[in-house]
């Protein structure tokens, strides 16, 4: 008996690595790998050394986008929104975010890699790298992106005191 159920027990086995291996799909599949080398990191206009990735989509267009944003050391934008809720990821460096029209560094939370924040359609809000770190983050959102500033009378991009 002891022998049947091991038998019995090694062919349910084999059945379901015949089925995982079946289900595995083929290379020329729609599946898209991107390494960090290459990515194709452009610099934001004016943005004082900041860059951008789109990894997928169109932020410029309708529909799902991915894009990664690299903030360098003591960088950060002035309060500003967005129509779309965004999702942003902080990957590498300390993310500093702040929320509301008065831009204050001593008052935006700080976000460690891992972190994840909602910035909800129409929430003002302002960001960046608010420390000697590189910061990059990595956000999803819903297209046509665009980025309305609180005080268009005011630089968008600061170099915090340090």
């Amino acid at each position: 008996m002891k022998r049947n159920f091991i038998r019995v027990a090694l062919a349910l086995m084999a059945g379901v690595v015949t089925a995982v291996g079946a289900a595995t799909p083929p290379e020329n599949s729609d599946f898209v790998r991107i390494t960090p080398a290459e990515m194709h990191w452009q610099s934001v206009p004016d943005g004082h050394g900041v860059q951008q990735a789109v990894l997928f989509g169109d932020p410029a267009k309708p529909g799902m986008y991915v894009v990664r944003v690299k903030f360098p050391p003591h960088i950060m934008d002035r309060p500003h929104w967005h129509p779309m809720a965004r999702y942003v990821t902080v990957l590498e460096g300390t993310w500093y975010a702040g929320t509301g029209d008065t831009f204050n560094v001593a008052q935006a939370v700080p976000l460690k890699p891992g972190s994840v924040m909602l910035h909800p359609a129409k929430g003002v809000h302002w960001d960046g790298s608010g420390s000697a770190e590189t910061v990059v983050v990595q956000i999803i959102g819903e297209g046509p992106a665009t980025t309305t500033p609180v005080d268009s009378s005011k630089p968008f991009w600061l170099e915090v005191p340090h």
